[in-house]
């Protein structure tokens, strides 16, 4: 039974992850999400039920679209695997329990927060606002702790970030995605996340600098490792934050 849900939550993620790449790149652009039907991007022809397979379609194409032969971001595939995952992870993880639920959400934001942010450096406002009742209604239901620390986590998320968006190197959005998630997260979890999310930023963007994959002064994403830090800290959390307070005792 373990093995069936598992699959099935899996599959469910994967379908899911295809249209939170519709949402992802749709709404910053302003786009509805109704119309037109999927098409390619270069040429227009409308998707068949075969183009449309997760990561399959992407995979037997060879990376291209079948009708004109222009090559298809890897975003595509990426975003419908990683939300595959992330669904898994949370089944493993969590189980199906409120926990479980809120961490499958939290991933969903994630991964949409991700690609949007990668393909045109913005989180939209209404896919914050969209996701922003249903955590409120899952945490109050489902707490982590107190709800003072919940509180506490969200007022941390927005105001450690708040700083960098005023005076340069960060949007708005960050702000809002970070309280949102510091609000599921609760405190001391949203210092872990933050302070992750710089480690994975520093790190990453570094690394792309050396190699000339992004130069000096150009902008790196930093929603896609605020959602990275809030998922890792609301899996592991009190485990990685119990471990560090013993080490130095």
């Amino acid at each position: 039974m373990t093995i069936f849900l598992a699959v099935y939550i899996t599959l469910l993620g994967l379908i899911l992850g295809s249209f939170y790449n519709v949402v992802a790149l749709r709404v910053p652009a302003g786009e509805s999400l109704k119309s037109p039907p999927s098409h390619c991007t270069s040429c227009g022809t409308r998707l068949k039920a075969r183009d449309l397979l997760p990561v399959l379609s992407w995979l037997t194409a060879g990376g291209t679209c079948r009708y004109c032969g222009t090559r298809v971001s890897s975003l595509y595939p990426l975003g419908e695997l990683a939300t595959g995952l992330l669904f898994l992870w949370s089944y493993l993880q969590f189980g199906l329990n409120g926990s479980g639920i809120t961490a499958m959400v939290l991933s969903s934001l994630a991964v949409i927060v991700t690609v949007s942010d990668l393909k045109f450096m913005l989180i939209p406002d209404k896919v914050l606002l969209f996701f922003l009742p249903v955590l409120l209604l899952l945490t109050l239901l489902f707490p982590e702790g107190p709800l003072w620390l919940h509180l506490l986590g969200a007022a941390i998320g927005g105001g450690v970030i708040l700083p960098f968006a005023l005076f340069g190197g960060m949007g708005m959005g960050d702000v809002k995605l970070f309280a949102l998630l510091g609000w599921v997260i609760g405190f001391p979890n949203v210092l872990l996340a933050f302070f992750t999310a710089c480690l994975l930023g520093t790190v990453v963007g570094g690394t792309l600098q050396l190699l000339g994959v992004v130069g000096r002064r150009q902008p790196i994403p930093f929603g896609p490792w605020l959602a990275v830090g809030g998922l890792l800290a609301y899996g592991y959390g009190s485990q990685i934050i119990g471990g560090y307070l013993s080490l130095i005792r």
